[in-house]
């Protein structure tokens, strides 16, 4: 499989892109979508915050107190400015409805580059099975593109393009310029997957076999990928369990065991690491090897 691939990106530019994770958790107290309403807006402000941060979306799952979408970016910084504008746009439309002004300040967004073919299929298998959270049966679920996934019949609606701006205002909830995007609405106002989101990447990843996707969705560990892509980016872990992430990352990108790896490749990881996990600049010199001077002016420089 090809997982960094070339794609027109909502700008009109074309550029090499790759996959990356990205999350939006609320408090176990917190229900971000309480109607079919709310469930349709989440998935609509997806679309909408992708095509305003230039990134792609492959598929995606809104639930009761959380999202995930698999998104192609140029860059982690992309997808993160994606997952944040989500987290905003949403806030705003929580606020208009229900007039409460808290309830995502405690909702935490996360963006983690899926940096292998591995990786790429139990997250692209993983992203739908959340479905099971609102105790539906995935391939049923109406907030989720994997209905859009191997479907030979793709469905056809209303193109968003033709839309007034007010009949936007209406059903999209938005003031943004989509005179250029390909989306389709259907006859229940909702915003259909096959029209936004990027088919062809998905099928790619399973070698273009419906069985073999099948497979993978019914198989995922599913309590394995929510510790690897949603709960230890959050957290912070002690040394010795952070150094096996960065070794294990190491091993992926360069093929270098850490303890083995150049000083300058060393300060190739640390944006990554810093804006990916929940650490500090004391751990990243300790875990790394490094000075911790060296190591804060280094990311002071690429912030």
């Amino acid at each position: 499989m090809k997982r960094i691939v070339y794609r027109k990106l909502p700008s009109g530019d074309f550029a090499n892109v790759q996959p990356y994770h990205v999350s939006m958790k609320g408090l176990e107290t917190a229900i971000l979508c309480r109607d079919e309403e709310d469930y349709g807006v989440l998935v609509k402000y997806t679309a909408i915050c992708a095509h305003r941060k230039n990134i792609i979306v492959i598929i995606y799952v809104a639930v009761s107190n959380h999202c995930h979408a698999a998104v192609l970016a140029k860059s982690y910084t992309d997808a993160y400015a994606f997952a944040e504008e989500l987290k905003r746009m949403y806030a705003q439309w929580v606020y208009s409805k229900y007039r409460e002004k808290k309830l995502l300040k405690g909702v935490d967004v996360q963006a983690l580059m899926l940096d292998n073919d591995n990786y790429v299929r139990n997250a692209l298998a993983y992203i739908p099975r959340n479905a099971s959270d609102n105790g539906k049966p995935i391939d049923a679920y109406k907030w989720s593109g994997f209905q859009a996934m191997f479907s030979e019949t793709k469905r056809r609606g209303l193109p968003v393009s033709k839309f007034t701006r007010r009949e936007q205002d209406r059903v999209l909830h938005s003031r943004e310029d989509l005179k250029e995007v390909d989306w389709e609405i259907d006859g229940y106002g909702e915003l259909i997957p096959e029209s936004f989101c990027d088919v062809d990447y998905l099928e790619q990843v399973f070698n273009n076999d419906q069985a073999y996707w099948l497979r993978m969705v019914g198989g995922v560990n599913t309590a394995e990928m929510e510790e690897k892509l949603v709960e230890a980016p959050r957290r912070m872990l002690p040394d010795s369990e952070f150094y096996k992430v960065v070794s294990d990352i190491c091993d992926r990108w360069f093929q270098t065991a850490l303890k083995d790896l150049p000083i300058e490749k060393k300060k190739r990881l640390l944006p990554f690491l810093w804006r990916s996990r929940k650490t500090t600049p004391n751990q990243l010199a300790r875990v790394l090897g490094l000075d911790r001077a060296d190591v804060r002016n280094a990311l002071r420089a690429k912030a």
